[in-house]
């Protein structure tokens, strides 16, 4: 399906995990997977990071840059924490995925463009729409499905499917029904605010030292 995606849930439920695995099971999975950071990118660069610019275009553009829509021409671009992105150029987004072209800060021609798109957020983008921090329009646009991703506090049933895949990653399957053992037993009320991310560190490092359960301890 070439639908726009949006992924919601809290800040460590693997929202870009989730993104990639819909890009490598779609039609999409040769093409690129460009990942945008919305709320990472400094206000004054973000238009060029999406769009490009040509070389001279403004101060410190000393050469010309490929933006991140044309870079995943042919796959998937990964907008995370779309709820950031600045309010100004939430139209000029909307634009180009409408008519799927893009032109470049400085540039006079446009760039045709075939990117399917999937967003990320931890807000809630029907509070930014009425405080008019985010553009309906926009969001109809991308929340073509959406997809809510549980708290690790509401899926405490697959703790033991996660601690057994953290630890195959970091060469340490053997250590899996220990470090379980010792989550059970140090960290039964724990109510996981960092979600999967805070688990993969703790599973990481338990794993690692675990020689026996007293050795975690």
């Amino acid at each position: 399906t070439p639908l726009s995606v949006l992924v919601l849930g809290e800040t460590g439920t693997g929202k870009e995990g989730t993104a990639r695995a819909i890009h490598d099971a779609s039609n999409r999975k040769a093409g690129p997977f460009v990942v945008v950071d919305c709320g990472s990118i400094p206000q004054t660069l973000a238009e060029s990071i999406l769009f490009g610019h040509e070389k001279g275009s403004f101060t410190g553009a000393n050469e010309r840059r490929m933006g991140a829509l044309a870079e995943a021409n042919g796959g998937t671009l990964f907008l995370d924490e779309l709820g950031e992105l600045p309010i100004d150029l939430q139209p000029k987004l909307l634009r180009a995925l409408s008519e799927r072209q893009v032109k470049r800060i400085g540039g006079t021609t446009f760039d045709s463009i075939d990117v399917r798109i999937i967003a990320a957020t931890r807000r809630d983008l029907s509070t930014e729409m009425n405080a008019g921090r985010f553009r309906s329009d926009l969001f109809f646009r991308i929340a073509q499905v959406r997809v809510e991703l549980p708290s690790l506090r509401e899926r405490l049933s697959d703790l033991s499917m996660l601690i057994e895949d953290i630890c195959t990653r970091v060469n340490q399957a053997w250590a899996a029904p220990v470090v379980q053992n010792w989550i059970e037993r140090r960290m039964a009320s724990h109510d996981w605010p960092g979600n999967v991310r805070e688990l993969v560190n703790v599973v990481s490092v338990a794993a690692t030292l675990a020689k026996t359960p007293d050795a975690i301890d």
